[in-house]
C-alpha cells in the first residue's frame, strides 16, 4: 500500500478467443488510479522490475520463462507542468523488455525503447493542436509491439478490469447483493499484456494442434507476476535519489485474492517477498482452515456475517464427512483399499491431501497451490452413481506438480466463444452445473468441452467473477460437484442432490457480476482507460463543460421542478445499457418526465459546444414519460452532451458516447 508503482494488482491468464493459437496473459499493477490525476497521472516507475513469470516443467526448480519490463521515464518540455502540450508529453514512458530461460541467470533483450500508451487525460490534450493533435484511440493503437518471436505486447493505462463490492465485502462481509455498487468503477490501472503463441509456451515447443485431447498434462502451464526494487535507495540533500544493488522482490500474485484475502495482515510483506516457486509450506494452514470458512459455520461466525449466510460448508456430507475449520474432512479415509488409484492414494498425493484436522487440504489447497488433476475423485458427480470415489465425467486437468501461488490454466482447453449463450462469468463453477444438469452434458461422463471449463480457475478470464467464484468455493462448491453434496441430500431418501443448500451455494451473488465497461474483442481485450476531463469530472449542479445545470437529480422522478415551467424530473436517461445502449452504434433512446404539458426541445452537442442534432425542436409535449428514438449512426465516434432545455433554460444534461 505504501508502493503503488510497485504493487500487483492482477493477475489474468487465458486462450486467446480471436486466435486460438495464441495465450493471453496480463499483468496490471498500480491500483486505484482516478482518471484526473494531473498534472502528471500515473505511470510505471524507473528502478523496478516488473515481471511476468511462466512455469511449465514441473522438473526444473526455477521459472522456466520470464519476461522482465524496466521503464525510463522523460519529460520531453520541462518548462510547463501540463502533462501534455504542444504535441510534447513529460513523464513519458518507454520501456525495455527481456527474456530469460533460465530462471533470470541470463536474459535476451526482445523489445528496445517500447512505446506505452498515455494516461487519456482529456479532448483538449489528446485531440487538440494544443495537445498531443492525436486521436486516443490511434495513441492506444500504436503502443502494441511485436517481438522478434511473435510475442505482441501492449504497455499502458486501461480501465481496471476487477470489479468487486469492495467497500461491502471489506465492512466485514457486508455483502449487499440488492444494491451493490462497483468499487472499481471508473478507476484505471497500468497494464502489460501479452499476446503470445502457445508453442512459445509449452514446454516441448509444441503448437496448439498438437494437443492429445482438451486436457492434456503438457499443456499446464503457471503463470504469476512480481515487482522487485533496488535493494539501496539513497535520498540526496538536492532532491534527486541514488538506486543501487540486485533487485529485491517486494510485491507478486498469482491466483487472484490470495495475497488481498488468504493471507493475514500480519504476515502480507512476508508473503510479497517470497517467489511463488519458492513458496513455504508454512502459508498452508490459511488454505487448510481458511479464515472465511468461520464465516460459513453458525458455530463459529456464521450469524455474525448475514451476507455470507447462503454459504454453509457440509458437515456431515453423505451423513459423516464434515468439511468445516479444524475438522477431519476426508482424512479419515487415508489408507482405504478405495483409495487406491485415485489422488487421494498414498502412493500419490494422499500425504499431501489427507490431513487430520485440515479438511480443506482436499479441495482449496490443490486449486490454489498446486492445480487439480484429472484423477479421481475430482471429476464431476456425472457418471459416478453416487460414489464420489468413483470415475465421473473430467471437468478440469491444471495439475502442475510443483507447490506454489500460480495461476494454472490447460493451454489445451478451447476458448469458449464471448457471444455463447451459456458463456458465464461463473467459470469452473458455470462448467460444473452445466455438467450435472443439463443436456446433453450430462447423459454421459465422456470427456467432452463444457462451456466455460476454460474459465477460472483454469486460467482466469477478464470477464470472470472470481470474488464470487472463490467464495462458493470456500462454501464447499468443489466438494459438492465431485459428489460430497451439501447436508440437506440425504442418500437413500432424498431424490436430487440439487437441494435448496446447492442451489442458494449456485445463487449466491455479490452483487456486482460484471465489469463496468466493455471489454474490447480484440487484443489486448482490456477496455481502453477513463478519461481524465470527461470521466474524472465531478458533476455537482453543472454539466461537463462547467454550466449550471437544475438540481433536478436530487429530486424524486415526476416531481414538479419549482419555476422549471411544468417539466418534471427527467428520470436517468442511458442509465440501463440494456435498455438504452450506451455505447451506441446506431440508435440512442432518450427518456424523460413531464409532470405537466409544456414546450420541450431535445438537442445533441459535441464536446466542442457546437450544436449536432436537434432531434426535438420546442415540441409541446403532454404531461408522462417520453421516449425520443435518435439515430446516431452518421455521428463521428466519441462523446456527445445531450440536453433538454424549456426554452433557453438547460434542465438536464447527460453525456453519452458513439461507438463506431
Amino acid at each position: 500500500m505504501n508502493d503503488p508503482l510497485a504493487d500487483n494488482t492482477d493477475v489474468y491468464a487465458f486462450r486467446n478467443p480471436a486466435n486460438p493459437n495464441n495465450m493471453i496473459i496480463i499483468a496490471n499493477y498500480i491500483p486505484v488510479q482516478a482518471p484526473h490525476g494531473g498534472p502528471y497521472y500515473y505511470n510505471f516507475g524507473e528502478n523496478i522490475a516488473y515481471d511476468i513469470h511462466i512455469k511449465n516443467n514441473a522438473t526444473t526448480a526455477y521459472d522456466d520463462i520470464i519476461y522482465r519490463f524496466e521503464f525510463v521515464l522523460k519529460n520531453e518540455d520541462p518548462t510547463t507542468f501540463f502533462k501534455y502540450r504542444l504535441g510534447k508529453e513529460n513523464v513519458k514512458a518507454n520501456y525495455f523488455c527481456s527474456k530469460s530461460l533460465d530462471g533470470g541467470k541470463t536474459w535476451s533483450r526482445i523489445v528496445y525503447l517500447g512505446k506505452v500508451a498515455p494516461p487519456d487525460a482529456g479532448p483538449r490534450s489528446i485531440e487538440s493542436a494544443v495537445g498531443l493533435n492525436t486521436p486516443y484511440d490511434a495513441l492506444f493503437n500504436a503502443a502494441i509491439e511485436t517481438s522478434g518471436q511473435r510475442e505482441k505486447i501492449f504497455v499502458g493505462q486501461v480501465d481496471d478490469p476487477f470489479f468487486v463490492d469492495i467497500g461491502g465485502i471489506s465492512d466485514l462481509g457486508n455483502i449487499r447483493p440488492g444494491n451493490a455498487p462497483d468499487g472499481l468503477a471508473k478507476l484505471n490501472v497500468h497494464t502489460i499484456a501479452m499476446d503470445i503463441p502457445i508453442e512459445n509456451l509449452q514446454k516441448d515447443k509444441k503448437y496448439a494442434s498438437q494437443a492429445k485431447n482438451i486436457l492434456d498434462p503438457d499443456y499446464v502451464i503457471g503463470v504469476w507476476a512480481s515487482a522487485s526494487r533496488r535493494q539501496m535507495t539513497v535520498r540526496n540533500p538536492d532532491g534527486t535519489k541514488t538506486e543501487s544493488g540486485p533487485y529485491v522482490q517486494v510485491s507478486r500474485l498469482g491466483m487472484p485474492l490470495t495475497n488481498e484475502v488468504i493471507i493475514p495482515v500480519g504476515r502480507k510483506d512476508e508473503w510479497n517477498a517470497i517467489p511463488s516457486s519458492k513458496d513455504n509450506p508454512k502459508f498452508e494452514k490459511y488454505f487448510t482452515n481458511p479464515e472465511l470458512a468461520l464465516y460459513m459455520d453458525d458455530d463459529d461466525f456464521g450469524k455474525a456475517v448475514p451476507g455470507l449466510a447462503k454459504l454453509r460448508i457440509q458437515k456431515k456430507s453423505l451423513g459423516q464427512f464434515d468439511f468445516t475449520n479444524n475438522a477431519n474432512g476426508l482424512a479419515g479415509l487415508k489408507g482405504n483399499p478405495a483409495l487406491a488409484g485415485t489422488a487421494l492414494d498414498d502412493k500419490l498425493f494422499g500425504n499431501y491431501l489427507l490431513r487430520p484436522g485440515q479438511p480443506r487440504s482436499v479441495d482449496l489447497l490443490p486449486i490454489f497451490m498446486t492445480g487439480v488433476p484429472n484423477l479421481r475423485p475430482y471429476q464431476l458427480a456425472t457418471g459416478k452413481n453416487g460414489n464420489p470415489l468413483a470415475a465421473g465425467k473430467p471437468l478440469i486437468h491444471n495439475f502442475l506438480p510443483t507447490f506454489g501461488d500460480m495461476l494454472r490454466v490447460n493451454m489445451a482447453t478451447p476458448a469458449t466463444p464471448r457471444n455463447h449463450p451459456q458463456f458465464s462469468s461463473e467459470g469452473l463453477v458455470a462448467a460444473a452445473a452445466l455438467g450435472l444438469t443439463t443436456a446433453p452434458y450430462n447423459t454421459n461422463s465422456n470427456l467432452e468441452f463444457i462451456p466455460n471449463m476454460d474459465g477460472f480457475p483454469n486460467g482466469r478470464r477478464l470477464e470472470d467473477d472470481v470474488t464470487r467464484i472463490e467464495l462458493q468455493a470456500v462454501g464447499g462448491a468443489v466438494l459438492a460437484a465431485i459428489g460430497l453434496w451439501y447436508d440437506d441430500f440425504i442418500p437413500g431418501t432424498s431424490e436430487s442432490p440439487v437441494t435448496p443448500d446447492l442451489v442458494d451455494v449456485l445463487t449466491f451473488t455479490t452483487g456486482v457480476e460484471k465489469n463496468d465497461k466493455p471489454f474490447m474483442a480484440s487484443f489486448p481485450f482490456l477496455a481502453k482507460p477513463w478519461d481524465g476531463f470527461e470521466d474524472g469530472h465531478i458533476k455537482i449542479n453543472c454539466d461537463i463543460n462547467g454550466n449550471p445545470i437544475s438540481t433536478v437529480s436530487a429530486m424524486q422522478p415526476g416531481a414538479k421542478v419549482p419555476g422549471s415551467m411544468n417539466l418534471a424530473t427527467p428520470e436517468i436517461m442511458l442509465k440501463k445499457v440494456e435498455a438504452y445502449p450506451n455505447p451506441s452504434r446506431n440508435t440512442t433512446t432518450f427518456r424523460y418526465h413531464l409532470a405537466e404539458p409544456t414546450n420541450v426541445s431535445l438537442q445533441i452537442f459535441d464536446l466542442a459546444g457546437r450544436l449536432v442534432a436537434s432531434p426535438v425542436v420546442n415540441q409541446n409535449i403532454k404531461a408522462g414519460t417520453h421516449e425520443v428514438p435518435v439515430n446516431v449512426s452518421k455521428l463521428d465516434r466519441g462523446t456527445y452532451i445531450a440536453r433538454i432545455q424549456n426554452g433557453n433554460n438547460v434542465l438536464q444534461s447527460l453525456k453519452f458516447t458513439v461507438d463506431k
